[in-house]
């Protein structure tokens, strides 16, 4: 097993039509969860992955299980809950590209909140080479942030590289300083995804991706995103920055995910972590290019082929809708990717 990740998925629920969510007369049905996102294009790239949650034991879970097992991703660690629901939230279609839109949640009580140490199958998360887990789950309950604690505390001598994707979400938390634990969970992995923003909302950190690497220099690599400016690497005391394509956004919903899922798959290759990065960006631009929350990543030939750019070509790189269906011997300018 390469990849496991902990977190909850709920079903998720978007306006056939754009408008509020008091004006809009039905809804498409999909999944979310940003662990689930990570594992699902993993899979979707070759890669074994597994995925440990709980779900209730109602057609909401077995739509989650199914939907995601799909993807070619384990679920037998999933635990059935029959004392408390999936979650679901719905989320507006207007304005996808931006931040004007509504979300719903209803997981309060869920059965993904009531995970924790002592219910949750330790052996099959420790299981695979990396373990990726995020601060949404610490976010969910006391019982959440302990299982978090037991899993980034734990002796890893011979264990799994333990990634961490902050994911910091206000909604989430009851008052702001809560969310000062994940510094802390941030502190014992060992593989850290931060944005630059993040850090500044979450931990009070200004000054930018060496500020944040100042404050978080246990981590054997920390990965600080900058949004369209790119993305700072930090390996033991080596600086890497890569800056992002030009994206012609459809939806600004899962590049974050996306970008971990291209980095891992990267650090699995034991690419170089320039090249880890450009696979994240090109992952990332693979979400931002179509309106779904989970999309396929890139062929691995084709992204490899971007990734080979000069940093003039590289610069140039302009990708949009489609970009991703191109054939990878396609020998058109890179600067002319942005064409289906």
């Amino acid at each position: 097993m390469e990849v496991v990740a902990l977190g909850e998925s709920m079903v998720t629920f978007r306006p056939s039509v754009p408008g509020r969510l008091a004006d809009v007369p039905s809804f498409d049905r999909g999944i979310g969860g940003a662990e689930s996102n990570v594992v699902c294009g993993l899979a979707a790239a070759g890669h074994s992955t597994r995925w440990v949650s709980a779900v209730g034991a109602d057609g909401f879970g077995d739509h989650l299980v199914e939907a995601i097992a799909a993807y070619g991703v384990d679920t037998g660690a999933v635990r059935r809950d029959p004392a408390r629901p999936t979650g679901i939230y719905f989320r507006t279609a207007a304005d996808r590209a931006g931040d004007d839109h509504e979300v719903a949640y209803y997981r309060a009580g869920s059965a993904a909140s009531a995970m924790s140490a002592t219910n949750t199958d330790l052996d099959a998360l420790r299981s695979g080479r990396i373990l990726h887990l995020s601060g949404i789950t610490a976010a969910l309950s006391d019982d959440c942030l302990g299982l978090l604690r037991t899993l980034v505390g734990a002796d890893t001598d011979g264990g799994p590289l333990v990634s961490f994707d902050v994911n910091h979400r206000p909604g989430l938390w009851s008052e702001p300083a809560d969310a000062r634990v994940l510094l802390d969970l941030a502190r014992r992995a060992d593989l850290v995804f931060v944005g630059e923003d993040e850090a500044e909302d979450a931990f009070g950190i200004t000054g930018g991706p060496d500020a944040i690497r100042a404050a978080l220099p246990e981590p054997q690599i920390l990965v600080v995103k900058r949004g369209a400016d790119g993305a700072v690497a930090y390996e033991g005391t080596v600086r890497t920055e890569e800056p992002a394509p030009r994206v012609d956004v459809v939806a600004a919903v899962g590049a974050g995910d996306a970008f971990a899922a291209g980095f891992l798959s990267a650090t699995l290759r034991a690419l170089p972590v320039a090249d880890r990065l450009r696979h994240g960006h090109l992952w990332a631009a693979a979400a931002l290019t179509v309106a779904g929350d989970l999309t396929a990543p890139p062929a691995r030939s084709h992204a490899d082929r971007l990734t080979a750019l000069d940093r003039p070509a590289w610069e140039k790189l302009h990708l949009g809708p489609g970009w991703t269906a191109k054939d990878s011997a396609d020998e058109r300018p890179a600067e002319e990717e942005r064409t289906p």
